[in-house]
C-alpha cells in the first residue's frame, strides 16, 4: 500500500491544492494528516473541507487543540493566540466539531502517527526530546513513527547502539528495520530553508520512503494572509 503523509497544512489552501495535483497521478491508497490542518494560514475552513473531501485520516495538532480548548491557548505566544482567534472565527460550526473530534494519534500498517511525539503528545517537539527519552521510546517496540509539529523534515533512529539524527531532503530511502521517528515537514509553512510544500510517500510493502517537494503560489497565500488581518509574520516567513 502507498500511504501519503501530510503535516502542518496550516490553512494554506494553495499549498494543499498543489499537493493534491502532485499526488493525483500516483497510486496512493491512504492519506494521513499529522495535524495542524488549521492555524497561521488564511483558509482554515477550506483546508478542513479539502482534507475531508479527500478522505484524509487526521490526528489532532496543537492548533486544533488550542482552538477547541480555550485553556490550551495559554501554551501559545501572544501573536499565535491572536491568529488562533482569527482562525476560529473563520471556521464553521461543522468544522469546529470535526477538529474537536480528532484523535491524538493514529496507528496504521504497523506505524504510529502523532503530531508532536509518541505515544500521544500534540505539543512536544521532536528536537526537545533527548537521547535517553528516545531510547526509552524505541525500547517500546514500535518500529516506525511519523510526526510533524517542527515543520522541518528529519529522521531520528536507533542503530542498535546509539540514537542517530539526520536531516532529510528531496530523496528516497529504504527503511532498514531499525526503529525510527520520521518528521514529515510541512505542507503549508516549511521552516527548513526551502519554501516548497513537503509531504511523504511510504510504501508499506517495500519500506521505501519518498520525500516530495511541491512548488505553489506563495504570493497568493501571502496576499490573503494580509487581507484577512493575520499577523504579517505569518506571511513573510512563507518565503
Amino acid at each position: 500500500m502507498l500511504v501519503a503523509i501530510l503535516s502542518d497544512i496550516h490553512g494554506n489552501i494553495e499549498a494543499l491544492d498543489a499537493v493534491w495535483q502532485d499526488m493525483a497521478p500516483l497510486p496512493v491508497e491512504r492519506i494521513v494528516s499529522l495535524g495542524d490542518v488549521v492555524g497561521y494560514g488564511p483558509n482554515p475552513e477550506e483546508a478542513v473541507i479539502s482534507v475531508r473531501e479527500h478522505d484524509v485520516v487526521c490526528c489532532m495538532g496543537n492548533h486544533e487543540l488550542g482552538i477547541v480548548n480555550a485553556t490550551e491557548r495559554a501554551w501559545f505566544n501572544s501573536t499565535a493566540q491572536k491568529g488562533l482567534g482569527l482562525t476560529a472565527s473563520l471556521l464553521s460550526s461543522e468544522s469546529l466539531h470535526y477538529i474537536g473530534s480528532l484523535p491524538r494519534f493514529l496507528c496504521h500498517a504497523g506505524a504510529r502517527f502523532v503530531h508532536g511525539f509518541p505515544p500521544d503528545s500534540v505539543t512536544t517537539y521532536l528536537f526537545q526530546v533527548d537521547d535517553a527519552a528516545l531510547e526509552r521510546w524505541f525500547a517500546q517496540g514500535e518500529a516506525l513513527t511519523f510526526v510533524g509539529h517542527t515543520h522541518e523534515l528529519g529522521l531520528v533512529g536507533w542503530d542498535g547502539t546509539e540514537v542517530v539524527r539526520k536531516d532529510l531532503g528531496r530523496e528516497r530511502f529504504m527503511l532498514d528495520g531499525n526503529p525510527c521517528v520520521i518528521n514529515a515537514g510541512s505542507v503549508g509553512q516549511p521552516r527548513d530553508g526551502n519554501n516548497n510544500a513537503k509531504y511523504l510517500l511510504w510504501n508499506t510493502q517495500t519500506g521505501l520512503i519518498e520525500v516530495r517537494f511541491v512548488p505553489y503560489d506563495i504570493e497568493r497565500t501571502v496576499a490573503k494572509i494580509r487581507e484577512r488581518g493575520f499577523p504579517d509574520f505569518y506571511a513573510t516567513r512563507l518565503w
